[in-house]
């Protein structure tokens, strides 16, 4: 089994992405364990020799942070901020999300200016080697200050209380650590709020989103070149010169993967008595392109915040400094979501447009794909369950950042809703690998009415898979069946 150190050295999205996927087991670096150790002791120092009050370490918290807490409520201060901020409603979110979540709480906590003791990562560590994933839902967070009740949640199983997901079921936190002979975490003066100050719920759902995106915009480029085919569309709009003098990256690599997929296409290649083809087909590199250029930059985003402390307050032993400020405030990834969810959403936009020219009868295909329309309905309503979700994700695109609710007693007087963008992206990004899944059923069948003429070898290849799993219909059959096997072929 590959074990991965927890370092300060920079984390890549590449690299989280082998870690994660891998199962690599986890361990903190010498340097991460010297960081925690030294950060600690000069805050335990700081508290004994320290006489005005510290925010969230010897006061309230939020709008009750002029209120100053006794030396010896210290700890029963933190455990009280777990339990009571444990708020979460709702669906409950996926339980790899969760274990996203305990990976980058843990590399956040490694830098040293959280304040949190070595034993209180190590459990972390450990709830994460051994998949004890705390049951957390999805609703609750304003994305500032960072992901509270989600993070608490997460912290209410550290300390033994709420619920886990532990060997594929649901079971009580108490129970499952009682049997594993761990002992639940006694949080110390700033602990609970270290855990819970923090965007790691946020940048969860952005780097999961990430990672299908990246899979949707690839599989886009492939399925709309069996759709040009299946369409008998044209390829001079791919061709290089044409992008060059309008050198977008996502539009110039987009041109130059349909050509690499339509290459030696005998579809392609033959006489065509049509001059131009409709937007979704001859503008597929200026909207796939521009799509995979806001992925770009919003992977730019999210990896550094993937490289960032997000708590507070602040502890820094080499400046003597403890600073509250507001890292936690999660507008960087707000943006950005909301930003990616509309990319995404066009892919689904342009894909549903070709869908419905594919069933629609035009260039020598029969009307809803089928060889005998009117006894059969063929893909008539595919394309409206395209449209469905399709329709959906505009509702869904409406930002989650433009919004701010104040709260804590205005205290908190502006919040980013970043969570609320991070799980509507989940949404948008699982309609449209539907969206292109049927897509790719509708130009697969579109495609064995141009027999005997085929495609490019290589979306042949393709194409031969996936009709492995979802055969060329002849005559009506229940087609929800095929439209799952074709959205679980692309994802």
């Amino acid at each position: 089994m590959n074990t991965h150190f927890i370092t300060t050295d920079f984390l890549s999205l590449e690299k989280l992405q082998e870690i994660f996927k891998n199962g690599y087991k986890i361990e903190l670096s010498e340097q991460a364990k010297n960081n925690i150790i030294n950060c600690r002791t000069y805050l335990d120092n700081k508290i004994k020799n320290h006489n005005k009050p510290i925010y969230g370490i010897s006061t309230g918290f939020g709008s009750l942070c002029n209120t100053s807490i006794a030396e010896e409520d210290l700890e029963q201060l933190q455990t009280n901020l777990v339990i009571s901020h444990a708020c979460g409603m709702g669906a409950e979110i996926d339980p790899q999300i969760v274990k996203l979540m305990i990976l980058l709480k843990i590399q956040a906590l490694s830098y040293g200016v959280s304040g949190v003791c070595l034993e209180t990562v190590e459990s972390l560590v450990y709830f994460y080697n051994n998949d004890i994933l705390p049951v957390v839902y999805e609703l609750g967070s304003l994305g500032a200050s960072g992901d509270l009740a989600p993070l608490a949640h997460i912290s209410l199983a550290l300390i033994g209380l709420g619920e886990v997901n532990y060997n594929g079921k649901k079971q009580n936190t108490e129970k499952v650590l009682a049997e594993l002979n761990f002992k639940p975490v006694k949080l110390k003066s700033k602990e609970g709020l270290a855990l819970m100050n923090g965007t790691q719920f946020m940048l969860a759902h952005a780097i999961t989103a990430v990672w299908r995106s990246e899979k949707i915009m690839y599989n886009a480029d492939k399925i709309a070149s069996l759709s040009i085919d299946a369409y008998n569309g044209l390829i001079a709009a791919f061709y290089p010169s044409l992008h060059t003098i309008r050198p977008h990256k996502g539009q110039i690599e987009t041109a130059k993967n349909i050509r690499k997929f339509l290459k030696d296409s005998e579809i392609a290649n033959q006489e065509k008595a049509h001059v131009q083809d409709p937007y979704s087909f001859r503008c597929i590199p200026q909207v796939h392109g521009a799509s995979k250029d806001t992925l770009s930059y919003v992977k730019s985003v999210v990896e550094t915040e993937l490289n960032a402390v997000t708590d507070n307050p602040m502890v820094f032993p080499d400046e003597d400094l403890v600073l509250s400020g507001g890292n936690f405030h999660g507008q960087p990834l707000a943006l950005v979501l909301d930003f990616l969810a509309i990319a995404v959403s066009e892919i689904g936009n342009i894909s549903e447009r070709r869908v419905y020219r594919l069933i629609s009868g035009d260039r020598g295909l029969p009307a809803f794909l089928v060889a005998n329309p009117g006894l059969n309905s063929g893909f008539m309503i595919p394309q409206y369950t395209a449209a469905s979700m399709l329709s959906q994700n505009k509702q869904l695109c409406t930002p989650a950042s433009v919004d701010s609710i104040s709260s804590s007693n205005e205290q908190e007087d502006h919040v980013s809703m970043g969570a609320n963008a991070a799980t509507k992206l989940h949404r948008v990004v699982a309609n449209t690998e539907r969206i292109i899944g049927i897509e790719l059923f509708a130009a697969s069948q579109a495609l064995s009415f141009r027999e005997p003429l085929k495609t490019s070898p290589t979306l042949q290849k393709y194409l031969d898979e996936f009709r492995k799993i979802v055969p060329i219909v002849k005559d009506d059959i229940v087609m929800y069946e095929m439209l799952n096997k074709a959205e679980k072929f692309v994802k």
